[in-house]
């Protein structure tokens, strides 16, 4: 089978994306990727089995909205002329497409007309996305048109894949039918993150943070909180990995409260970087606000701490309240950053509780892994395709 991906991602740092791909590589068919290009790295490389086009340059700055629009456009025309070129010299089965943003499908055209079976998969639900990170009201018109788009995106595709229950319900209250939407949590690879051989001895507590620094992430909540504990654990760390559109402004925070020393905010590393930084931290920290996009977006630094067996400190928003409990994650009062300040310091130390947090939580996440779960993508690839 021939299976096109498109994806304005950095494939190397995007484990939803790299999962599929390689997944279907390592049963035989031919992938091909068209995602994006963070600085040096070659236009094209076999990554495991998956070719790889990197057709786009992009820097994680945007702080308007149009300049993030232009190169949305700019990557949706450039992957319609490479996708169609291509399908024209050798036809694709499939082209799956990975959404922000949603209008992504429609560079698809060409292939959906010559027979292509299609996928939408919705990483982020884009309305809710967009009023989070350019602050705008829920009423608004920009607003009211995505969910349009949103609409007439999932009508085109053949079928839509969601990435968490709860924004399945909201798809199925606006934009799409029940038997054309799937869901497919963002699950680990065990592959890559899994335990570390021998517990590594640190004179340290190192607390880390991986991903991207965007608003609802809540990284701010997260350096003030620990700016308060700083003083009861001078032997405490905390790393942050990321790019996003508030590093300048979290540069400045850790600045103003004078714990520079303690902090790292450090740039963004492949997905294969951050397991091993996982496997060497004492402790994960997803500080999200529960606003209607932070609430109810799944994080899949959850489920990969577990597997590497770090204990987790996490913000009760909705969509984890669905997930977790209390056995599994340190759970603290979203935006409160004295609740989370307390959650640092009772895990900082206390090692006990850390082991059995840890412990607990590795058996929860034992169903929660790709290789238990990757059947269900492959088997509805192979009923699209084959209804052809």
């Amino acid at each position: 089978m021939r299976i096109a991906v498109l994806a304005y991602t950095f494939y190397d740092s995007d484990s939803r994306v790299m999962r599929y791909a390689e997944a279907l590589a390592e049963r035989g068919d031919h992938v091909d990727v068209f995602a994006l290009n963070a600085g040096l790295s070659p236009k094209y490389e076999v990554m495991r089995g998956v070719n790889l086009f990197r057709i786009q340059q992009r820097d994680l700055n945007e702080r308007h909205k149009y300049s993030y629009l232009f190169r949305l456009m700019r990557f949706f025309f450039k992957s319609m002329l490479v996708l169609t070129r291509k399908h024209i010299s050798k036809p694709y089965d499939l082209v799956h497409v990975h959404s922000v943003p949603d209008f992504e499908v429609f560079a698809t055209l060409l292939p959906k007309l010559r027979g292509a079976r299609v996928i939408l998969d919705i990483h982020d639900i884009v309305p809710e996305f967009y009023a989070s990170k350019f602050n705008k009201p829920y009423n608004s018109m920009v607003y009211k048109t995505l969910i349009n788009v949103e609409r007439v995106s999932a009508m085109f595709a053949n079928h839509v894949i969601i990435s968490n229950h709860l924004w399945r319900d909201l798809l199925l209250s606006r934009s799409v039918s029940n038997q054309k939407c799937s869901v497919v949590l963002n699950y680990p690879d065990q592959s890559i993150f899994f335990k570390r051989a021998e517990k590594v001895e640190n004179s340290k507590v190192v607390m880390i943070y991986p991903g991207s620094l965007n608003f609802h992430q809540g990284l701010d909540i997260a350096i003030r909180a620990f700016s308060k504990i700083k003083p009861s654990v001078p032997n405490a760390e905390f790393h942050i990995f990321g790019e996003g559109q508030e590093r300048p402004a979290l540069l400045k925070l850790i600045n103003d409260l004078g714990i520079g020393n303690n902090i790292r905010l450090r740039n963004s590393i492949s997905l294969f970087e951050v397991a091993d930084v996982m496997r060497h931290c004492q402790i994960g920290v997803v500080p999200k606000r529960n606003d209607p996009f932070g609430g109810q977006a799944f994080s899949t630094k959850i489920l990969e701490f577990m597997c590497v067996g770090v204990p987790v400190i996490a913000a009760a928003t909705n969509i984890d309240k669905h997930y977790f409990n209390d056995a599994v994650v340190r759970f603290f009062e979203p935006e409160n950053e004295k609740d989370l300040a307390n959650a640092m310091l009772e895990l900082i130390q206390n090692p006990g509780l850390r082991d059995t947090l840890a412990i607990t939580a590795s058996k929860f996440v034992e169903d929660f892994t790709w290789g238990k779960r990757k059947h269900e993508y492959l088997d509805l690839v192979d009923r699209l395709v084959n209804r052809r």
